[in-house]
C-alpha cells in the first residue's frame, strides 16, 4: 500500500496541465444498443434505471428532479451521473433526442458537476466513456462553447480517474475506472495516462475474474457488463495500435464461456444476485463481439455455479459462497465490496424447459428504495429453503453482514443423469443448523428430484419451522390438486408438469417477478411437517395421455 501511495504521489507531481483539444483525437462509437422506450421517457423528464423511474428534468430546476442526494437512491443517481442513458436517446435518433442530451449535459455542468457522487472515480470514468462514445451523436455538431465546456470537464475528470488508479472498489467499478482512463488516454493523446492504465490492467483482470471466467461479484448481470467492458478495452487498444496484455484475450474467452452457463432456453440470464431480465439479443451481441465460442460449461468451480442439463431441461444452481465485502462504503456513498449486488439466495436454483421458464427467483430492484430492494434480496425471494423467516445472509446497505462461511458442492454424472449435492452453514450462528440440498436430473430431462435437509449440531435447540419456496414464472399456471398433495403446472407451450412432496404440506401463495417489469406470479410453498428435518420433492413432466389439469 505504501508503494502504491508513493507511486500515486509521484504520478500526480509529474502531471503536466492537460492540453484540451478542439475535438477528441480519435473517434469511437459506443457499441451497445439503447432502449428507445427509455429514451422517450427521458424526453418526458423521467429516467428509468434497472426498473426504477424518477424525475430527471433539466427544465424544472427542482433539486429533487436532478442530480443531488434528494433526487433518489445512490445507485440510481450514480447511473444518472454516469450518462450511459445517452444510448437510449441515441436509439430514438431524433433531433429532439439530441437536444435533450445537450440540455441534460448543460444542466449537469451547472448543477451536477460538483456533487461528490459525480466525482467518484467509477462514476466519472463511466461518464468519460459515455461522452466519448456518443460524441458524434450529441456534441460533434453542437456550438463551440458547449463542446469546449464538455472537453474541459472531460479532461478534468479523466485526470482524476487516472490518478485514482488502482481503484479501491473490489467490484466491477474498478474495471469501469480502468476503461475510462484508457478511453481518455486515447482521446486526449496522453501517453502517461495509457502507461499507468496498462500497468494496472493485468492485475485488475486477475482480481475481477476467477480462473473459470466467472466474475468476482457472482452476478450474471455484472458478468455481462464486465464482458462488455473487456470488449471495449480491447477495441480501444486495438484502435490506438497498442498491444493488449495477453491476459486480456484469455479472460475474454473464459468470461464469454462462463456467461453461457447462466443462459436459459430463451437466451436470457438466470436471476441471481441483482440480475434482471436482459434480452437474449444483447447477450448474443456481447458473445459475438467477445468472439466466445463453444457450448455452455456445466460448472464454474471457483465462482460456485452449476448447470444441470438434459433433454430440453436446464437447471442453474447457486452452490458457492457469497463474495468478499468491505467494512464501509466509499466517501461517495457507493458500496466498495464485491458483495454489493449479493442476495441471500445460497443454494437457490432456477429451471427452464425449452424456451419456457418454470422455477425462477424473484429478480432484483438494485436502484429502488432500500425496503423494496432488500425484499427482493431476501432468502424468501429465492427458490430455496428458508428457516424461521430468517435470511441465510444478513442484508446490509453496503452488501452482506453475517453470511455462509462454508459452502460445499459435489456433482456426479452417470448415463446422462446428473446429481448435485450442496450445503451451506448460513444458519449455523443463529440456529446451529446446516442446510443440505440434493438435486437429481434424469437423463431425459423430464424428472427433477430434490431433497432438502436441516442438520442440527449436537446439543442444539429444536429447529423452528422451515419452508421450501419455488417461485414460478408469471407465464406458468399453477393449480393445487384436490387432495393438496401436489401442484399441477401448465407451461406456455401447453406442456404439463407436476410438483409433489413428501414430509411437507403443499400450498400456493402470491409472489412477484421482476424481469423487464414487475409482474404478479405464484409460488409453491412446502411447509415442513412438525418434527420433520427433511423434505423430498419432485418436479416431473406429466406423462403422455395424462391430462395436465385436475
Amino acid at each position: 500500500m505504501r508503494d502504491l501511495l508513493r507511486g500515486t504521489r509521484r504520478f500526480l507531481s509529474g502531471l503536466k496541465p492537460v492540453k484540451v483539444p478542439d475535438a477528441p483525437a480519435r473517434a469511437f462509437r459506443d457499441l451497445w444498443p439503447g432502449d428507445a422506450a427509455r429514451g422517450a421517457k427521458l424526453l418526458r423528464g423521467e429516467f428509468e434505471w434497472l426498473g426504477t423511474t424518477r424525475r430527471l428534468d433539466p427544465v424544472s430546476g427542482d433539486p429533487a428532479e436532478g442530480w443531488d442526494a434528494a433526487s433518489g437512491p445512490v445507485i440510481w443517481r450514480a447511473a444518472a451521473h454516469g450518462f450511459a442513458w445517452l444510448r437510449d436517446l441515441r436509439a430514438l435518433g431524433t433531433d429532439p433526442a439530441r437536444m435533450r442530451a445537450r440540455d441534460l449535459a448543460e444542466d449537469w455542468l451547472l448543477r451536477g458537476a460538483q456533487e461528490p457522487l459525480a466525482q467518484a472515480p467509477e462514476v466519472a470514468a463511466a461518464r468519460v466513456s459515455a461522452w466519448l462514445g456518443h460524441w458524434d451523436f450529441f456534441a460533434n455538431t453542437a456550438e463551440d462553447g458547449f463542446r469546449r465546456k464538455l472537453l474541459v470537464r472531460l479532461a478534468q475528470d479523466a485526470r482524476g480517474v487516472v490518478a485514482a488508479l488502482p481503484a479501491e472498489a473490489m467490484h466491477r467499478g474498478a474495471l469501469v475506472t480502468l476503461k475510462g482512463a484508457i478511453a481518455a488516454a486515447v482521446a486526449l493523446e496522453e501517453e502517461s495516462w495509457m502507461q499507468r492504465a496498462l500497468r494496472f490492467l493485468p492485475g485488475e483482470l486477475e482480481r475481477q475474474f476467477h480462473p473459470d471466467g466467472g466474475h468476482v461479484e457472482r452476478s450474471p448481470a455484472q458478468l455481462l457488463l464486465a464482458l462488455q467492458d473487456l470488449i471495449e478495452i480491447r477495441n480501444l487498444l486495438h484502435g490506438a495500435g497498442i498491444n493488449a496484455p495477453p491476459l486480456l484475450a484469455t479472460v475474454l474467452e473464459r468470461a464469454g464461456q462462463a456467461l453461457r452457463l447462466f443462459r436459459h432456453g430463451d437466451g436470457g440470464l438466470a436471476h441471481f444476485n441483482g440480475t434482471r431480465e436482459d434480452g437474449a439479443a444483447l447477450v448474443d451481441l456481447v458473445l459475438t463481439q467477445g468472439q466466445a465460442r463453444g457450448r455452455a460449461p456445466l460448472l464454474l468451480e471457483e465462482t460456485g455455479f452449476h448447470r444441470l442439463q438434459a433433454g430440453r431441461t436446464v437447471v442453474i444452481a447457486d452452490a458457492g459462497p457469497p463474495p468478499p465485502g468491505r467494512a464501509k462504503d466509499g466517501p461517495s456513498g457507493l458500496p466498495r465490496g464485491a458483495d454489493r449486488t449479493s442476495h441471500a439466495g445460497t443454494l437457490a436454483f432456477e429451471m427452464s424447459v425449452g424456451r419456457d421458464r418454470l422455477v425462477v427467483n424473484c429478480g432484483a430492484a438494485p436502484a429502488a428504495e432500500s425496503e423494496w430492494r432488500d425484499a427482493l434480496r431476501a432468502s424468501a425471494a429465492h427458490s430455496t429453503l428458508v428457516l424461521a423467516d430468517t435470511n441465510s445472509s444478513e442484508l446490509r446497505e453496503e452488501g452482506l453482514g453475517r453470511r455462509p462461511e462454508r459452502v460445499e458442492a459435489d456433482r456426479h454424472e452417470a448415463n446422462g443423469a446428473q446429481w448435485l449435492e450442496a450445503s451451506h452453514d448460513g444458519w449455523r450462528k443463529p440456529f446451529g443448523a446446516l442446510h443440505r440440498r440434493r438435486l437429481y436430473l434424469a437423463e431425459t430431462g423430464d424428472d427433477l428430484r430434490g431433497e432438502d435437509t436441516l442438520e442440527v449440531s449436537e446439543g442444539g435447540a429444536p429447529l423452528p419451522g422451515f419452508v421450501l419456496r419455488f417461485h414460478l414464472h408469471p407465464a406458468v399456471v399453477a393449480s393445487l390438486q384436490q387432495d393438496e398433495s401436489a401442484v399441477l403446472l401448465r407451461l406456455p407451450s401447453g406442456q404439463g408438469w407436476r410438483l409433489r412432496a413428501k414430509g411437507a404440506r403443499v400450498g400456493i401463495e402470491d409472489s412477484v417477478h421482476l424481469g423487464a417489469e414487475a409482474r404478479r406470479t405464484s409460488q409453491i410453498l412446502l411447509q415442513a411437517e412438525a418434527g420433520e428435518d427433511t423434505i423430498q420433492w419432485a418436479i416431473s413432466r406429466v406423462g403422455a395421455g395424462e391430462a395436465p389439469t385436475g
